[in-house]
């Protein structure tokens, strides 16, 4: 018959039990992945015109007007002209709520809400 010593136990306890946390560099596969979305501008609108994503996701502005039109938010992000049946990409990698117009088309309005990753 075979004793295990107390000691020994908890310290296999306690091992097991920092395998088995979510920290280290497996904690990283746990992260959703990046996600693309889209925004289409149509119609003298962004559609749709609040989005929430996540730091690390991608966001395209498709232009589906018949004229050119901007996605601005002061100090975040200008496309600066996206012609018709063109796209402008933006990824983001910082959190907060951006507002953003069209410098073409103030009434056209939207919000880019970034979360964090995790």
């Amino acid at each position: 018959m075979t004793t295990t010593h107390p000691a020994i136990v908890l310290v296999m306890g306690a091992a097991l039990g920092l395998l088995s946390c979510g920290s280290g560099p497996d904690a990283a596969a746990n992260a959703p992945a990046p996600v693309t979305h889209t925004v289409t501008m149509e119609a003298v609108a962004f559609k749709p015109d609040d989005l929430t994503i996540r730091v690390g996701d991608t966001v395209v502005w498709v232009n589906k007007d018949p004229f050119p039109h901007t996605a601005t938010s002061k100090d975040v992000f200008d496309s600066k002209d996206i012609a018709v049946e063109t796209s402008w990409t933006f990824k983001a990698a910082q959190t907060g709520d951006f507002s953003y117009v069209c410098t073409y088309h103030p009434t056209m309005k939207g919000v880019l809400r970034v979360k964090p990753s995790t």
